[in-house]
């Protein structure tokens, strides 16, 4: 059996990763198909069917349907098999969640409750929490949900007002406060929330039968009708001293942990609902007819298919990229070790820094692709009885959930810092180096004996350097005072974001080229080039603009000197966005 490499988190800004070593969807088997094949059959068989009543909150009928994924095995994927789970590996997670979101209100419910509705019991629970409630959760008996955000607190977690004191008897705590925006909150039987004990943080399990427990009404939302959002009352809730989970004011430690891993599934969700636009989207091109041809074969038409494609395919490669990062890592945990829960955190949080990347990035080309399957239905578009205004309303909530992708853009860059600054990372010892490199860097052009891919390669290399070089630059400059400079740090997190983006489509096609030869991964090779292309574009702007605010005096000499590191020939676009899209108006569906 090969050995699986355990990278360090965020890794991929300073070296180069072999292709072979990176998780693709080509390296899905059997299992993975089974899941796949199960969870869609599910949610066209037995979801879709129901889509109406279910917008309707007809939540006796979710609770329903989420029996029946339990009875098919779609809920315990990250449950250890004897609390009833089958304990598959991170990417049947990811499957799941990516052909659930495709089912809407019930997709988040679902989602819901198998992600941060479990995951911290999964992660941070004692043996005998998961004995107790784990079993009925994998079935669907019970469902769950998390509660931490409170009208006061919703970026800023740490400054939660929920307060949780013990009994005089030593036997319960008493917590008192509100949690605001709770999924599944009217219909969940176990809730993870957070209180303060004598001020510090701390997680519980909340069973809604508890004294001093109530819900509020449901919110009215913009989209995603059939799922339950509301408010959770704590009023003197009487809370077993045995559900406090994990440790006394380390409940920041799950929080934060969990919202890592739930941005990680959220992102994979972002990953079906585009494929699931794109294929109401190029299938009514095909039907509709204006000027004498389907509106498919106009040349804007194919713009927008040849960029939601090659959108589509990054995240679709950065999502299980970061599947088989975070599968590997939990792979050396000893899940039964007395400390599991600190290895877990441990774990999870290496790769903090990919998984707001995976968020931010994937949310907003879910937001792009939404927005242009609506352009594409033209007025039908922006009718109920039309998929795409769904689509549209049901997933701008992507870019809010699990921490705004304003703080996980400062996130992103934050805990970069902070990596190098602990050593953790030769990151400023990497950005010297290249303050030194850049002023000879010439432009980026193709060279006649360049193997498939080599001229994106060294696009990305260039890339990555300049980086380093800004971010070495941002330290000197801001010192620790950077934390007060969002703007740099957005940008630099922009940057980041679409460094790995192309990498990990760059990899996944030198991959294919590797397995299945240069031909039939030509589709996958014109969607690399084709974003490369972009990617470089708004990796130069956004330099530029951190040149502008950082450089003072030498602002000349260090804009030249970026700008001319990042100058490109760039390849015909036009040309490109046509060959991809033609392959996906043949099939009718995103395809790679």
């Amino acid at each position: 059996m090969k050995e699986k490499v355990i990278r360090k988190g965020a890794g991929f800004l300073l070296e180069d990763v072999p292709a072979e070593e990176v998780f693709t969807p080509e390296d899905f088997g059997e299992e993975h198909e089974m899941i796949v094949k199960t969870a869609a059959r599910f949610i066209k068989n037995e979801v879709v069917p129901n889509a109406e009543t279910l917008e309707k909150k007809d939540f006796d009928l979710t609770r329903k349907l989420i029996g029946q994924a339990g009875e098919l095995g779609l809920l315990g994927v990250d449950v250890d098999e004897e609390y009833g789970g089958s304990h598959l590996d991170s990417i049947a997670s990811l499957l799941i969640c990516e052909h659930s979101a495709m089912a809407g209100s019930f997709g988040l419910s679902m989602n819901d409750h198998t992600g941060i509705g479990s995951m911290p019991l999964v992660f941070f629970g004692s043996k005998e929490q998961k004995k107790k409630y784990l079993p009925s959760m994998v079935t669907g008996e019970k469902i769950g949900a998390y509660a931490l955000t409170e009208p006061g607190a919703g970026t800023d977690a740490l400054s939660i007002q929920a307060t949780a004191v013990l009994t005089k008897d030593g036997k319960h705590y008493k917590l008192d406060g509100t949690k605001q925006y709770v999924t599944n909150g009217s219909f969940a039987d176990i809730i993870f929330t957070y209180a303060k004990v004598e001020g510090k943080m701390t997680a519980f399990i909340l069973e809604k039968g508890f004294p001093g427990v109530s819900t509020g009404a449901e919110e009215k939302k913009m989209g995603l009708h059939g799922s339950s959002t509301c408010s959770i009352f704590l009023d003197g809730a009487l809370v077993p001293v045995e559900n406090m989970l994990f440790q006394v004011g380390r409940g920041h430690v799950v929080a934060f942990n969990v919202l890592n891993l739930g941005r990680f599934k959220l992102a994979a969700g972002c990953v079906g609902v585009c494929k699931l636009a794109m294929e109401a989207a190029v299938g009514y091109s095909k039907e509709r007819v204006q000027f004498g041809k389907p509106i498919c074969q106009f040349g804007l038409m194919k713009h927008k298919i040849g960029e939601m494609a090659a959108k589509t395919y990054m995240i679709e490669s950065m999502v299980y990229r970061t599947g088989g990062l975070i599968d590997n890592i939990l792979s050396t945990i000893d899940r039964s070790a007395e400390d599991a829960g600190q290895q877990n955190a441990n774990s999870i949080g290496e790769y903090a820094i990919e998984c707001s990347i995976n968020k931010v990035f994937c949310s907003e080309v879910l937001d792009y692709v939404a927005d242009e399957t609506i352009q594409m239905f033209g007025g039908y578009g922006y009718c109920e009885d039309y998929p795409a205004e769904r689509i549209y309303r049901d997933t701008r909530i992507f870019r809010i959930f699990e921490g705004t992708n304003e703080i996980n853009r400062v996130i992103t860059t934050g805990f970069l810092m902070r990596k190098a600054l602990k050593g953790e990372l030769p990151l400023f010892t990497v950005a010297q180096e290249v303050k030194n490199e850049l002023p000879s860097m010439e432009p980026l052009s193709p060279q006649p004996n360049d193997g498939v891919l080599a001229y994106q390669q060294r696009q990305i290399g260039r890339a990555k350097k300049v980086f380093q070089y800004l971010c070495g630059t941002a330290a000197q400059k801001y010192g620790m005072g950077i934390e007060n400079e969002e703007e740099v740090l957005g940008l630099l997190a922009d940057i980041a974001g679409e460094i790995y983006a192309v990498d990990s489509g760059f990899l996944r096609s030198l991959k294919s080229v590797g397995s299945a030869g240069e031909e039939k991964a030509a589709l996958k090779i014109n969607m690399v080039k084709l974003y490369a292309n972009d990617a470089m574009m708004k990796i130069r702007d956004c330099a530029q603009e951190l040149v502008a605010t950082m450089a003072g005096d030498a602002l000349d000499s260090e804009l030249a000197a970026v700008t001319r590191a990042l100058t490109f020939s760039p390849v015909d676009a036009i040309m490109l966005r046509r060959q991809v899209a033609d392959e996906v108006i043949e099939v009718g569906k995103y395809t790679c």
